[in-house]
């Protein structure tokens, strides 16, 4: 195992750190200024072959007068809010143990809704070949397990995965996660360059249609149903444009209540025709496989449990202090319009 990876684990998400002290100075630089106007195009990043919420909100019509501008494709959440912190997109989303790290960091970010989670339908699993002698916690140790990003949601879960089956900290940063890009993920399994598959959604389905693999565990397992990523925006842009950081929180809430109350297929083909249209040459061969977006909350409201999760937990493992950040700092549910009940 590599320093660099080691260094990772024992530094859980400082990548996120130490970038953020960087966004937060620029951010307040610029803090003063104002417009007359607000804004009523939405910079964004997609992913690819997939649909997001947003981009379902705009295509049902949800998003009124307001227009998303896809800005390019991203595989990292982390990297994604870095984008919004930093003025790049309007806003961008990520697994909640990210968004406190960047705001125990000073990033001028509030998360606005929840926009993915774990159910029984929508859950990130790690997959191992049919064959492989990979059965417990301990005998990851010395093996790669390959996933979308680090510092991240999947790594998040790994760990612990590792903590709850007893490894020491020492034994857990012998186990190697390393970045391989998702549409990727099931052929590296396949061609034994990973041991293990961090596979969610419809790539995940996609990959147990085809066969030979098996559950290790999933995040479902670990935890239970919970809502496990929240879309944020920085204060600066929702003092500027209240109105339309509120008619895209209520779109996207909408979107979520869309997707649970209509048939799969209908959605499956809605995705399918946006996928299409947008005309960026991807496959939507994987998109029958969709289930749900895994948002725990009606409209995808926050509770603040959500976050408070991984407060303790980042708190627990000594990467952020007891009262570093606030709860109440880090989130709103004010251009939610939705009714949350």
């Amino acid at each position: 195992m590599t320093t660099s990876t080691a260094s990772s684990r024992r530094q859980f998400l400082t990548l996120l750190g130490l970038s953020a002290v960087a966004v937060g100075c620029s951010a307040t630089a610029n803090a003063g200024s104002s417009g007359k106007d607000q804004t009523k195009t939405l910079r964004y990043q997609g992913w690819a072959g997939q649909v997001t919420l947003p981009e379902l909100a705009q295509d049902l019509g949800y998003l009124d007068d307001v227009k998303l501008k896809w800005v390019g494709n991203t595989i990292s959440s982390p990297q994604d809010i870095q984008t919004a912190a930093t003025g790049q997109t309007d806003f961008g989303g990520a697994f909640n143990g990210a968004v406190v790290k960047l705001a125990v960091n000073k990033a001028p970010i509030k998360a606005v809704i929840s926009y993915y989670g774990s159910d029984k339908h929508a859950y990130s699993g790690y997959y191992v070949l049919d064959d492989s002698p990979i059965r417990s916690a301990r005998d990851l140790i010395g093996k790669k397990i390959g996933m979308n990003t680090l510092g991240a949601h999947s790594e998040a879960m790994l760990d612990i995965y590792l903590q709850r089956a007893g490894l020491s900290r020492a034994e857990a940063d012998k186990v190697e996660p390393l970045v391989v890009p998702p549409v990727n993920t099931e052929q590296s399994l396949r061609q034994k360059q990973i041991e293990v598959a961090v596979l969610g959604g419809i790539l995940r389905d996609k990959a147990l249609a085809t066969g030979g693999i098996r559950p290790l565990f999933t995040d479902h397992q670990l935890l239970g149903a919970f809502s496990a990523g929240t879309y944020v925006m920085t204060d600066r842009f929702q003092k500027q444009n209240p109105g339309t950081a509120r008619t895209f929180v209520t779109a996207v809430g909408r979107a979520i209540e869309w997707s649970r109350s209509t048939p799969h297929e209908e959605v499956v083909a809605r995705m399918t025709d946006i996928v299409r249209k947008r005309g960026r040459n991807e496959d939507t061969t994987a998109l029958r496989y969709w289930k749900s977006y895994g948002v725990a909350e009606t409209a995808g409201r926050i509770t603040g449990k959500e976050l408070q999760l991984w407060i303790d937990w980042l708190t627990e493992r000594g990467d952020i202090t007891k009262g570093q950040v606030t709860l109440s700092d880090l989130y709103t549910n004010e251009f939610n319009t939705n009714n949350g009940s």
